[in-house]
């Protein structure tokens, strides 16, 4: 009896970090895959059927709008460095 209930807890404690890696974001909505799509159109990609470079053509879109998103981070904190006080000290 103690045999089985060894195995079992064992056998417990090996699956408990499977649980673990489950996925915690949730799914997005159709509202964020459909921003998500516009945001990629604005740069440059064009979703049509039966495109031949479809993995390549998405990628350079998704580049374009991260370089896009980078430059706007950059400028957001460019911006608020510049309109932050200078204090000297002596």
């Amino acid at each position: 009896m103690r045999k089985i209930f060894v195995t079992a807890a064992l056998a417990l404690l090996a699956s408990s970090p499977i649980a673990s890696f489950a996925q915690t974001a949730a799914p997005l909505t159709r509202a964020q895959v459909r921003a998500e799509l516009a945001n990629l159109e604005r740069a440059g990609y064009n979703p049509i059927p039966d495109d031949v470079e479809y993995p390549a053509r998405l990628q350079k879109a998704e580049v374009r709008l991260q370089a896009g998103q980078m430059a706007t981070q950059r400028q957001a904190t460019n911006q608020s460095v510049d309109a932050a006080p200078v204090i000297f000290r002596r």
